[in-house]
Protein backbone atom coordinates (compact mmCIF):
# COMPACT_ATOMS: atom_id res chain seq x y z
CA UNK A 1 0.00 0.00 0.00
CA UNK A 2 2.72 2.63 1.03
CA UNK A 3 4.55 1.81 -2.41
CA UNK A 4 1.86 4.18 -4.14
CA UNK A 5 3.82 7.14 -2.15
CA UNK A 6 7.69 5.57 -3.09
CA UNK A 7 9.66 7.85 -5.86
CA UNK A 8 10.91 6.21 -8.63
CA UNK A 9 14.63 7.70 -7.34
CA UNK A 10 15.79 9.20 -3.97
CA UNK A 11 18.15 12.40 -4.72
CA UNK A 12 19.96 14.34 -2.00
CA UNK A 13 19.53 17.37 -3.95
CA UNK A 14 17.74 18.38 -7.08
CA UNK A 15 21.11 19.98 -7.91
CA UNK A 16 22.80 16.83 -8.09
CA UNK A 17 20.47 14.65 -10.18
CA UNK A 18 22.53 12.86 -13.58
CA UNK A 19 20.86 14.38 -16.10
CA UNK A 20 23.19 13.65 -18.61
CA UNK A 21 22.23 10.07 -17.97
CA UNK A 22 18.39 10.70 -17.93
CA UNK A 23 18.66 12.61 -21.41
CA UNK A 24 20.39 9.89 -22.98
CA UNK A 25 17.70 7.44 -21.42
CA UNK A 26 15.22 9.73 -23.79
CA UNK A 27 13.55 11.65 -20.70
CA UNK A 28 12.93 14.99 -22.63
CA UNK A 29 10.52 17.13 -19.98
CA UNK A 30 11.02 18.09 -16.50
CA UNK A 31 8.32 19.24 -14.29
CA UNK A 32 9.91 20.47 -10.85
CA UNK A 33 8.00 21.49 -7.55
CA UNK A 34 9.76 25.26 -5.87
CA UNK A 35 9.33 25.22 -2.52
CA UNK A 36 12.05 23.51 -0.36
CA UNK A 37 13.11 21.28 -4.00
CA UNK A 38 14.57 24.36 -5.69
CA UNK A 39 15.10 26.93 -3.34
CA UNK A 40 13.93 27.32 0.50
CA UNK A 41 10.62 28.08 0.81
CA UNK A 42 9.15 31.72 -0.07
CA UNK A 43 12.87 32.55 -1.74
CA UNK A 44 13.71 33.89 -4.89
CA UNK A 45 15.73 31.87 -7.70
CA UNK A 46 19.29 31.73 -6.74
CA UNK A 47 22.47 31.54 -9.01
CA UNK A 48 22.63 28.17 -8.37
CA UNK A 49 18.39 27.28 -10.07
CA UNK A 50 19.12 29.83 -12.65
CA UNK A 51 22.60 27.99 -13.75
CA UNK A 52 20.42 24.70 -13.36
CA UNK A 53 17.94 25.95 -15.76
CA UNK A 54 20.48 26.99 -18.20
CA UNK A 55 22.06 23.24 -18.36
CA UNK A 56 18.97 21.61 -18.66
CA UNK A 57 18.38 23.92 -21.79
CA UNK A 58 21.52 23.23 -23.09
CA UNK A 59 20.85 19.53 -23.05
CA UNK A 60 17.92 19.58 -24.34
CA UNK A 61 15.45 19.37 -21.86
CA UNK A 62 12.40 21.28 -21.57
CA UNK A 63 10.62 22.24 -18.51
CA UNK A 64 7.62 23.23 -16.36
CA UNK A 65 7.43 24.28 -12.89
CA UNK A 66 4.40 23.24 -11.35
CA UNK A 67 3.28 24.62 -7.75
CA UNK A 68 0.14 24.65 -5.61
CA UNK A 69 1.35 28.08 -4.92
CA UNK A 70 -0.58 31.13 -6.21
CA UNK A 71 0.66 33.32 -9.28
CA UNK A 72 2.44 36.01 -6.92
CA UNK A 73 4.66 33.19 -5.91
CA UNK A 74 5.15 30.76 -8.68
CA UNK A 75 5.55 33.43 -11.30
CA UNK A 76 8.76 35.40 -10.55
CA UNK A 77 10.62 32.28 -9.58
CA UNK A 78 9.79 31.11 -13.31
CA UNK A 79 11.03 34.17 -15.19
CA UNK A 80 14.00 34.20 -13.21
CA UNK A 81 15.28 30.53 -14.64
CA UNK A 82 12.85 31.00 -17.78
CA UNK A 83 10.64 27.93 -17.53
CA UNK A 84 6.91 27.99 -17.69
CA UNK A 85 4.63 27.77 -15.14
CA UNK A 86 1.46 26.48 -13.50
CA UNK A 87 0.20 27.95 -10.64
CA UNK A 88 -2.59 26.75 -7.79
CA UNK A 89 -1.62 23.19 -9.82
CA UNK A 90 -3.83 20.95 -7.46
CA UNK A 91 -1.03 18.33 -6.40
CA UNK A 92 -1.67 15.20 -6.05
CA UNK A 93 -4.24 15.52 -9.00
CA UNK A 94 -3.56 14.35 -12.43
CA UNK A 95 -4.72 17.14 -14.07
CA UNK A 96 -1.50 19.99 -13.13
CA UNK A 97 0.74 17.55 -14.42
CA UNK A 98 -0.93 16.95 -17.76
CA UNK A 99 -1.15 20.30 -18.30
CA UNK A 100 2.48 20.79 -17.72
CA UNK A 101 3.19 18.06 -20.25
CA UNK A 102 1.08 19.87 -22.54
CA UNK A 103 3.01 23.59 -22.10
CA UNK A 104 6.45 21.35 -22.82
CA UNK A 105 5.11 19.03 -25.91
CA UNK A 106 6.20 15.78 -23.85
CA UNK A 107 4.35 12.65 -22.40
CA UNK A 108 4.30 9.90 -19.67
CA UNK A 109 7.43 8.35 -21.71
CA UNK A 110 9.37 11.15 -22.07
CA UNK A 111 8.27 13.24 -18.33
CA UNK A 112 9.96 13.05 -15.00
CA UNK A 113 8.75 14.91 -11.72
CA UNK A 114 11.07 16.30 -9.32
CA UNK A 115 10.06 17.61 -5.96
CA UNK A 116 10.06 17.18 -2.28
CA UNK A 117 6.95 16.11 -0.96
CA UNK A 118 5.94 12.24 -0.97
CA UNK A 119 2.04 13.08 -0.37
CA UNK A 120 1.55 15.91 -3.29
CA UNK A 121 4.35 15.61 -5.31
CA UNK A 122 5.66 12.08 -6.05
CA UNK A 123 1.99 10.94 -5.29
CA UNK A 124 0.62 12.67 -7.97
CA UNK A 125 3.88 12.03 -10.28
CA UNK A 126 3.19 8.48 -9.65
CA UNK A 127 -0.28 8.64 -10.49
CA UNK A 128 0.01 10.44 -13.41
CA UNK A 129 2.56 7.51 -14.45
CA UNK A 130 5.69 9.95 -14.62
CA UNK A 131 9.23 8.67 -13.28
CA UNK A 132 8.94 10.36 -10.08
CA UNK A 133 12.48 11.49 -8.07
CA UNK A 134 12.35 12.42 -4.81
CA UNK A 135 14.47 15.37 -3.31
CA UNK A 136 15.45 16.12 0.69
CA UNK A 137 13.88 19.25 1.35
CA UNK A 138 16.57 21.94 1.41
CA UNK A 139 15.60 23.66 4.41
CA UNK A 140 14.44 22.25 7.75
CA UNK A 141 12.12 25.42 8.83
CA UNK A 142 8.77 24.71 7.31
CA UNK A 143 4.93 25.78 7.59
CA UNK A 144 3.14 23.65 10.65
CA UNK A 145 1.30 21.78 8.16
CA UNK A 146 3.76 20.60 5.90
CA UNK A 147 5.87 19.67 9.35
CA UNK A 148 2.40 17.93 10.53
CA UNK A 149 2.83 15.56 6.93
CA UNK A 150 6.68 14.84 7.43
CA UNK A 151 6.08 12.97 10.59
CA UNK A 152 4.00 10.62 8.10
CA UNK A 153 6.34 10.91 5.49
CA UNK A 154 8.75 10.10 7.86
CA UNK A 155 7.48 6.43 8.56
CA UNK A 156 6.91 5.78 4.41
CA UNK A 157 10.42 6.42 4.15
CA UNK A 158 11.35 4.47 6.68
CA UNK A 159 10.05 1.50 4.72
CA UNK A 160 11.21 3.10 1.42
CA UNK A 161 14.76 3.15 2.80
CA UNK A 162 14.46 -0.44 3.99
CA UNK A 163 13.81 -2.01 0.74
CA UNK A 164 16.44 0.27 -1.25
CA UNK A 165 19.42 -0.13 1.51
CA UNK A 166 21.73 0.57 -1.62
CA UNK A 167 19.76 4.33 -1.46
CA UNK A 168 19.53 4.81 2.01
CA UNK A 169 23.64 4.09 2.16
CA UNK A 170 23.61 7.14 -0.34
CA UNK A 171 21.30 9.31 2.00
CA UNK A 172 23.34 8.58 4.43
CA UNK A 173 26.78 9.45 3.09
CA UNK A 174 25.51 12.34 1.78
CA UNK A 175 24.34 13.44 5.04
CA UNK A 176 27.83 13.00 6.35
CA UNK A 177 29.23 15.32 3.54
CA UNK A 178 26.99 18.05 4.13
CA UNK A 179 28.66 18.70 7.60
CA UNK A 180 30.95 21.28 8.38
CA UNK A 181 34.19 20.25 6.79
CA UNK A 182 33.01 17.72 5.13
CA UNK A 183 33.96 15.63 8.37
CA UNK A 184 31.89 12.85 9.75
Amino acid sequence: MLKVFYPSLYAASAYEIPYEELYKKGYRGIIYDVDNTLVPHGAPADEAAILLFQRLRALGFSTCILSNNKKPRVAPFAGQVGSPFIEKGGKPKRAGYERAMARMGTNRSNTLFIGDQLFTDIWGANRTGLYSILVKPINPKEEIQIVLKRRLEAVVLWFYFREHPQTARQREKAARQKKPGGKE
